[in-house]
């Protein structure tokens, strides 16, 4: 088994500690700390390498660029490691963490991910919306398109850039059939529908105003979806050939959760966590509907007016209680955030697992969108820190970004959000059970013990009332997410766990100094340490590092 680099760090630090105190019989020789504007400039040189050159336009995946690279890579982590942070403040020390564990994501895609050899999905060059995280889900190129960050018709400033990230496209996906060499068959299978999909995007951009005016935009766009079209057919030509697993086996899963996503756990404690969350859900959601047998049931928006009345109570009542219960500092853009994304009426029988929850109570969904008042954080008050300023990569956000949105909905309800609306924590506990059965589902996925097929199994038969069963297409979207991303299934329970243990954490110490409690301290601190990794987080906040607790046990 391969030695993890996080142990290595800790037992490093303890040799620094030991030759210290060895000074008076040992003659050392002492080495200055090193200033942490040398981790600011550090960070600026992995970042500018981390993005790959280009080979026609498009980022170059190659494996014979990958080898010639890497000697660069290794130099660049021999000087983090290398890095004297004693004397360092905690936030400064987390900072380190963070390049540490990018230098480990990168690492981990060339010798074990590699989503350009393995991943058809990975080419996916359009993406029409706004993920609600920092980043997108999943293993994305360097050369995506955001569509959802232009207006159309262009600007004239903006016409040159859009044609060239449009034109790179054919570029890439003629890469991608060289590139793309591994065996993992049900990640084959399943990112065939995503680049087929990626046809209509186009299709749909060129009808956007001003696009088909253009004639050298319009005919990159033509381009680009013969080029795409060529790709689907070779990929349905290449599968019948894929017979290997998708999934990277459970020591691979614990060395990349705990070095890349910094989540102190193995793949065992994993599914040990998610069956208790998931037998919990599930018991306390017949408590709810025992202590709740005589109310009336919750009725359902089923026209347009109807739900659009439901939205704007449910949007007042959600800031009033943040504000007036003082869960939190409520900022002028919160609001505006969440009315962005307050969803639409869908009918009935169109309805998938998150939008019948929504047209019974959209709260408890509301409370999941804090996601989108992270975001609106890190777009007004980006972070003072240059590391933590944007997106960290490989979405080593996810235990804190999707942990915190989960954690919230079951905080928020405990707190009092549904004082006037009993029924409406039935829907909280059917939302937890549901993430709890698609991550052990991912979870046994992971470990090649589970087809994706089989893992859905678990994630749509153990969701209360059915309510997964209505949208294959959303059991097959999340599944094969959390098989092309390891630890993103698993990290809305895990992170809420995370998340729980931090705030207590945070409680206990506050009462032994003999201080106030308040929800608001909390999350304000919580808002201001950046989109990290929850243990980071629980570290800046507490002092207590959950790592080290991990490691003395």
């Amino acid at each position: 088994m391969r030695n993890s680099p996080f142990l290595f760090f800790i037992l490093l630090s303890f040799v620094f500690i030991s030759c210290q105190k060895s000074q008076d019989t040992h003659k050392v020789i002492k080495k200055e700390p090193a200033p942490y504007s040398d981790l600011e400039n550090l960070f600026k040189e992995w970042r500018a390498f981390e993005n790959p050159p280009k080979l026609n336009g498009a980022p170059d995946y190659r494996k014979a660029t990958f080898e010639k690279r890497m000697p660069d890579f290794q130099t660049l982590q021999a000087k983090l490691l290398g890095m004297d942070t004693s004397g360092w403040s905690i936030a400064e020390q987390v900072d380190w963490r963070i390049v540490w564990a990018e230098m480990n994501g990168f690492d981990f895609n060339y010798r074990i991910l590699k989503p350009w050899e393995r991943d058809p999905a990975f080419y996916k060059s359009i993406w029409m919306e706004r993920s609600d995280v920092p980043d997108h889900e999943g293993p994305t190129h360097h050369g995506i398109v955001e569509v959802w960050q232009y207006d159309f018709p262009l600007e004239e400033s903006k016409v040159s850039e859009f044609l060239g990230k449009i034109e790179a496209i054919s570029a890439l996906n003629t890469q991608a059939k060289e590139n793309l060499t591994g065996n993992a068959k049900e990640l084959w299978e399943a990112g065939i529908p995503t680049i087929e999909q990626q046809v209509s995007d186009l299709q749909e951009i060129l009808g956007f105003p001003g696009v088909a005016e253009n004639q050298d935009l319009a005919k990159a766009i033509q381009e680009a979806i013969g080029s795409t079209e060529d790709l689907v057919k070779w990929l349905k030509e290449e599968a019948s050939k894929k017979d290997g697993p998708s999934g990277l086996g459970k020591e691979n899963y614990t060395w990349y959760l705990q070095n890349v996503h910094l989540v102190p756990l193995t793949w065992e404690d994993e599914v040990m966590i998610l069956k208790r969350e998931l037998a919990r859900a599930w018991s306390s959601l017949k408590l709810e509907e025992h202590q709740n047998r005589n109310l009336p049931p919750l009725e359902a928006a089923d026209t347009p007016e109807e739900f659009e009345k439901l939205t704007e109570k449910s949007i007042q009542k959600m800031m009033d209680f943040l504000e007036k219960q003082e869960i939190l500092t409520v900022k002028d853009y919160f609001e505006p955030a969440l009315r962005e994304h307050r969803g639409t009426f869908v009918p009935k029988e169109k309805r998938n697992f998150f939008t019948i929850g929504m047209h019974y109570d959209p709260l408890p969904l509301y409370s999941h969108f804090y996601h989108w008042f992270e975001l609106a954080i890190m777009d007004n008050e980006p972070h003072k820190s240059l590391i933590r300023s944007g997106p960290l990569l490989y979405n080593i956000f996810d235990s804190r970004n999707e942990g915190t949105a989960t954690a919230v909905e079951e905080m928020f309800m405990d707190a009092g959000l549904y004082s006037d609306s009993p029924r409406s924590r039935e829907i909280v506990y059917i939302m937890v059970a549901q993430r709890a059965a698609r991550g052990l589902g991912s979870l046994y996925a992971q470990a090649n013990e589970m087809t994706m097929v089989e893992a859905g199994g678990i994630h749509s038969n153990y969701t209360p009332r059915g309510w997964m069963k209505t949208e294959k297409e959303l059991l097959l979207f999340e599944q094969h997410l959390y098989m092309r991303q390891p630890g993103y299934g698993s990290s809305y329970i895990t992170g809420k766990y995370l998340l729980e243990n931090a705030l207590a954490d945070f409680a206990r110490i506050q009462e032994e100094k003999g201080e106030v409690f308040t929800l608001r301290h909390f999350f304000d601190q919580l808002n201001a340490i950046g989109s990290i990794p929850i243990a980071l987080g629980h570290w800046e906040m507490t002092g207590v590092d959950p790592f080290m607790k991990k490691f003395e046990e």
